[in-house]
């Protein structure tokens, strides 16, 4: 048997690159630039404030759900295939968003966006790995397609704002519409197409048991981040890890599960798994506060929040794409230890920030930029190149998977932790002779001690509302010292059980080196 040395990847696999970095970057898009129109589309629709949250929320819910069956079905009817499909259904679904014309048809249609994202992102990755066979050029794609994403986040707010000055709330969906066509032009002729060639047929209930559960636990998780734990919380939770462990059980006794359950069992992929999960936990948690410290602390506008915060998504870009060239000199475990730890520098610069502190907080935002994006980069690549070809799509969903529940329980969980920093500092804060109904209303947000302070003598106002703002601030503080916490502990799971992995280099010298002795052991027969 011999071992060859895998074919460097060719002007068209770079090309269809460039093609699987578009839906990546619509989807990023369609999460942030929905925030900008929701002032426009309330007053056109008039939504209920329980309409608005699902309109605002259903989109992240079903991707978060579906990623799984989604995944499992790409490697069984092909990659390709469910790629394009996913693009054809964003694409008529990003029509039907634009033009609807009640609150109930813009939820179905944010829906079926979700369900058509949840296809994309598992299918370009898992494709990846069928068209980049040289482990550096695979790191390259990944880090590529993670650096795309990153783009688009910062993209939409921009493009939304600069749409809605001149459109109707709508425009803001028509953006991927030719972007998809394109996908949808091009994708047959640069993608190739792979699924595997022994796998069955779906198993429908276990592609439900998945849906259910995961939406099960990140509606309890997003439920408790604005709101106090109910027993609404307590049995949605309760029953989605209830099917969880119903999914675990029935993918042990099918012969061809949806989900093989052997992938978490390797040491790489479900560390590399933890790793990222902790990762954008940490994240998750504090640019929440991060983009509220902007607007309600120092009073920007949306626009030039998010203007604010692009030195951050540039630094996103700049590690997503360093990762696979320090991989290459250096083994994973040290490129990824290394990058949380300048990821808990910039979460314990954040811990310094007070109520006026603009420059420490983006500077130590670019930190935590700088620091967690190779290892997104890196723990992708890792779990997609340890994947078998053939798994490829189920172990890409599993890694987002991974990515939206840490980031949702870093909303509830650290979320609720600066929440409650701020309503026990400010209580302390708060000036005398504050009426009972006005306290109650500034502990509840920041922005409710801002109106509350609307209707009170300067006397009052002032120093409510600075007290609030400081109050904020250490509540920011002491939930970036937790992340730092957090992300300092998955430096040390990565750098404990990842330390057996190779450079990119050393294992291409193995790799010629194993290719060699193949080669003369054939000569001497």
């Amino acid at each position: 048997m011999t071992t060859e040395t895998p074919p460097p990847a060719g002007r068209r696999e770079w090309i269809g690159l460039a093609v699987l970095a578009l839906p990546t970057l619509l989807i990023s898009m369609d999460m942030t630039v929905l925030y900008l129109a929701v002032p426009h589309l309330s007053s056109e629709l008039e939504p209920s404030s329980t309409e608005l949250l699902w309109i605002m929320d259903i989109y992240g819910f079903l991707i978060a759900g579906a990623l799984v069956p989604a995944g499992a079905l790409g490697d069984r009817i092909g990659r390709r295939r469910i790629l394009l499909t996913g693009a054809g259904l964003f694409g008529v679904a990003s029509v039907i968003a634009a033009y609807a014309g009640s609150p109930l048809m813009l939820v179905a249609s944010r829906a079926l966006l979700g369900l058509a994202g949840a296809t994309l992102m598992p299918s370009a990755l898992s494709l990846i790995r069928v068209m980049f066979h040289r482990a550096g050029e695979r790191s390259f794609a990944v880090a590529f397609i993670m650096t795309s994403f990153s783009v688009g986040t910062t993209a939409g707010p921009l493009l939304g704002g600069a749409l809605l000055e001149h459109f109707w709330w709508g425009s803001v969906f028509l953006v991927g519409v030719p972007v998809m066509l394109l996908l949808l032009a091009v994708g047959p002729v640069l993608l190739p197409e792979y699924r595997d060639p022994q796998g069955g047929r779906l198993d429908l209930p276990s592609a439900a048991l998945a849906l259910a559960a995961v939406l099960g636990v990140v509606y309890a998780v997003k439920h408790v981040s604005s709101s106090e734990p109910d027993v609404a919380f307590a049995l949605t939770l309760a029953g989605g890890l209830a099917l969880g462990v119903l999914f675990v059980r029935r993918q042990g006794r099918l012969d061809d599960p949806l989900l093989d359950l052997s992938l978490l069992r390797d040491r790489v992929i479900n560390t590399s798994l933890g790793t990222y999960l902790l990762g954008l936990l940490a994240m998750g948690g504090t640019q929440l506060f991060i983009a509220l410290y902007l607007q309600e602390v120092l009073d920007l506008t949306p626009f030039v929040a998010g203007a604010w915060m692009v030195p951050a998504s540039v630094g996103t870009i700049v590690g997503s794409l360093l990762a696979p060239l320090l991989a290459r000199r250096l083994r994973p475990a040290t490129v990824i230890t290394g990058s949380l730890l300048l990821a808990a520098l910039g979460f314990a610069t954040l811990s310094q920030v007070g109520a006026d502190d603009l420059v420490l907080l983006i500077v130590g935002y670019e930190f935590v930029a700088l620091g967690l994006s190779p290892m997104i980069a890196l723990c992708t690549d890792l779990v997609i190149g340890k994947a078998p070809p053939e798994r490829a799509g189920a172990a890409s969903a599993l890694s987002e998977s991974s990515g939206e529940l840490g980031v949702a329980l870093g909303v509830a969980l650290l979320g609720s932790f600066g929440t409650a920093v701020y309503r026990a500092e400010l209580t302390d804060r708060l000036p005398e002779g504050l009426p009972q109904a006005t306290a109650d209303a500034a502990r509840g947000t920041l922005g409710g001690a801002k109106e509350a302070a609307a209707g009170l003598p300067e006397s009052l106002a002032a120093p409510l509302i600075a007290a609030a703002r400081e109050a904020f601030g250490r509540g920011l503080g002491l939930a970036a010292a937790a992340a730092a916490a957090i992300v300092l502990a998955a430096a040390l799971l990565a750098a404990t059980r990842l330390r057996h992995l190779p450079s990119g280099a050393q294992a291409e010298a193995e790799q010629a080196a194993v290719t060699e002795r193949a080669t003369q052991t054939m000569d001497k027969g």
